[in-house]
This record gives C-alpha cells, sequence and structure tokens, in this order.
C-alpha cells in the first residue's frame, strides 16, 4: 500500500492533489481564499470533477472541513485518483465524481480545527436570518475550558471532571462540541455568518450539483472514536428513510448522533444542512467518515491548549510550535499502521458508495425527488 499519499504540511498535501489531477488528465478548478498559509503559500478550495456535467449521479469525496484534519482526508483523496483502476471504475454516462480538496485551507495549513475566523465550519451551515441556537451548557463550562493560565489549572480539571460525574461523559461532549453563538473566541463557535469556506462550497455546489438526481458524500474527519476505527456517522435529514438508505449502503454499522448511536454528539450547523438546501432536486446519502486517533481526553486538551494560544497571541515561538504539533497530533497519527487502517476502510467506504449509486432509484425516491423539483427553490440561508 503506497502510503505516500500522506503529507507533513498543507503546501505538500495541495501540490500532491495538483499533481495527482494533472497525471489524470482532470482540469482543477481552484477557489482562492483571501489569506496567505502558515509559510506564506497560497490557499485554496481546490475542486476536480470526473464525469459528465449532466450526470445523474453524483460521489462527492471532501477533504479538510476541520482544517488539521485535512491530513486523512487529502491522503484519502490521493489514493482514489492514483488508483486507474477505481477511477476507470466511475467512468460511466450516469455518474460523476467530485473531489474537494481543503474545505478549509487556512485551518489545515496553520494546524488549527477552525477557520481564519475562529469558527467550526461544520456548524457554520446555518440559516442565519433566524435567531441562533443557544449552547447555556458551554456557557457553564467555558471559563473551566478556556483557564486563564497554561497548562490548565488542577481546579478548572477538577471542575471538568465534577461535571462528568454529574451528568456523565457524553453530556460533557454534547455541551462543549455541539456549537456556540455567544463566544465567537471561544471553542466550537459556529459565526455569527457565513465563513469564506461556506460562501465557496455553496458556488461548488451550484456548479456541479445541480443537475443530478442523487448524491452520495463522504466527508472525511478524525479525532473521535477507537484509534484507526472509521466510524461510518449518517448525515442527512434525520427520517427513518434516510437511516435506512444510509444502512443499507454502508452497512448496519452506520451510526447516527440523531439517535444515540454515534460517538459523536448532537450537532447543529453541520455540512449536510447546506446540502440539502442547495441541492433540493437530489436524493442526498451522506456520511461523515470518522477516524479516532487518541483518547477524548487527549484530543479535548490539545483543543484547550490551541485555544489558549488563539487567545494569547503573545506567546514564545517555541510553544506556538509544540501547541501546533500537539494538535496535529490528535488529528493525525503519524504511524503506518494508522495510515493504512485509513486507507483500507475508506476504499471499502467509496466502493459502497459506487455500488449504491448504481443501484437504480426506487419509485419512492423518484417521486420524492420529482416532488422536490417541482416546488419553488428556497433562498439560501
Amino acid at each position: 500500500m503506497d502510503l505516500t499519499c500522506f503529507s507533513q504540511s498543507y503546501a505538500e498535501a495541495r501540490q500532491k492533489f495538483l499533481d495527482a489531477c494533472a497525471d489524470a488528465g482532470f482540469a482543477v478548478e481552484s477557489h482562492i481564499h483571501p489569506l496567505s498559509g502558515r509559510a506564506g503559500e497560497q490557499l485554496a478550495m481546490d475542486v476536480a470533477r470526473l464525469g459528465p456535467a449532466n450526470a445523474a449521479n453524483l460521489l462527492v469525496l471532501s477533504s479538510g472541513c476541520h482544517g488539521v484534519e485535512g491530513f486523512c482526508g487529502s491522503a484519502v483523496q490521493l489514493d482514489r485518483l492514483r488508483d486507474r483502476v477505481w477511477l476507470e471504475l466511475c467512468r460511466s454516462d450516469d455518474l460523476a465524481v467530485l473531489f474537494i480538496h481543503a474545505l478549509n485551507p487556512h485551518g489545515f495549513s496553520w494546524l488549527r480545527r477552525v477557520t481564519e475566523d475562529n469558527v467550526d465550519l461544520n456548524r457554520n451551515f446555518l440559516d442565519f436570518d433566524q435567531p441562533l441556537p443557544d449552547n447555556p451548557d458551554y456557557t457553564k463550562i467555558a471559563h473551566l475550558l478556556l483557564p486563564k493560565r497554561q497548562p490548565p489549572t488542577l481546579l478548572s480539571n477538577l471542575g471538568l471532571l465534577g461535571y462528568v460525574l454529574r451528568h456523565g461523559p457524553m453530556a460533557l461532549q454534547g455541551a462543549i462540541s455541539r456549537g456556540q453563538s455567544s463566544d465567537a473566541r471561544g471553542l466550537f463557535f459556529a459565526g455569527t455568518a457565513p465563513t469564506w469556506s461556506n460562501h465557496t462550497l455553496r458556488q461548488v455546489l451550484g456548479r456541479h450539483a445541480q443537475q443530478c438526481q442523487r448524491i452520495g458524500w463522504i466527508d472525511v474527519h478524525t479525532g473521535l472514536g477507537p484509534r484507526g476505527v472509521g466510524e461510518r456517522i449518517y448525515m442527512g435529514d434525520g427520517s427513518a428513510t434516510g437511516m435506512a438508505r444510509a444502512r443499507a449502503w454502508w452497512g448496519k454499522g452506520v451510526t447516527s448522533f440523531q439517535d444515540g448511536s454515534s460517538s459523536s454528539a448532537v450537532l447543529s450547523g453541520t455540512l449536510d444542512h447546506v446540502v440539502l438546501k442547495e441541492c433540493p432536486q437530489a436524493e442526498y446519502n451522506g456520511v461523515a467518515l470518522e477516524y479516532g486517533t487518541q483518547s477524548r481526553r487527549q484530543v479535548l486538551n490539545a483543543l484547550r491548549t490551541d485555544h489558549w494560544l488563539y487567545r494569547n497571541p503573545q506567546a514564545p515561538q517555541a510553544l506556538r510550535e509544540r501547541v501546533g504539533q500537539r494538535l496535529r497530533d490528535a488529528f493525525y497519527v503519524n504511524t503506518e499502521d494508522w495510515k493504512e487502517r485509513v486507507l483500507q476502510q475508506a476504499r471499502e467506504v467509496l466502493r459502497q458508495t459506487l455500488d449504491g449509486l448504481a443501484s437504480p432509484l426506487e419509485p419512492v425516491e423518484r417521486s420524492l425527488v420529482e416532488h422536490r423539483t417541482s416546488q419553488p427553490a428556497t433562498p439560501a440561508g
């Protein structure tokens, strides 16, 4: 198994992606970010497409929604772009494959999970014309999560432990990760307006996903669950039909935070919301392919340290380097066994996605697609 698809920086990952697309004969559509990267490099959301513009079925493979998690997702994309046999399987009059590299290129380059605005992109797909969702549980523990000192005091750690003892570990995870709109400098900030990445992804969908009848989307993530295990977390409308379809494609092991079976807490403003909003004509079937890295405690402490640094930019460079490396280690396990497991599981999920898209559209599903297509378009939120 060729592990050279994994990179050690955003700049390396992007260049490998561009080279792989060129080798495969795919044109790349680059959406240039207004800011520069950690090494002064150009940042972009890069998009490559295989297949006709009017294909009925669209497979989307995206990386880097949570910046620093892009090392894993980029490698999965490169692994498939370099596999000529797999690319030949994708060549069909009724199928297109869309590779979206680095949804959040700024976070990818700067070794942060969030965007340049400190926004968690996977909480940012909200209707900002409506009141923003509140998270009072986060407000109660924010002073414990982001203490003024680094490393965090024993008192703040004991406070978080006490919360777990009173409410349980998933309650703490939900309070932290659900998303919040009250503290722009805090953890898991959902934002108060669409980010650059949000706007840009909508443009990509407007260009590439308006003609299809069905979308199968794999969005690659890291940081939750057992080390090296790729949990398949259903992302969709939450209906029983949608969940059944996801399990028919990707197996009975598909989980959902909506029914409590996932290692993820209940979230708001996730990527699937923008797909459902921008592509109402299509049946959508999506999963977040979430690979475990370190323990929950280690990942949380890495995030706490990163946000302390964000709030204390005067910290010395040596400390900044250590913090960046710690966060990268929490979301990217730089070992051969982990990388091999990542690619093996991703190949299986993508094969299953091709099989699902090749199956006939069921009569009930076809009628739903036709009904949505006949409705007036809803303005983007």
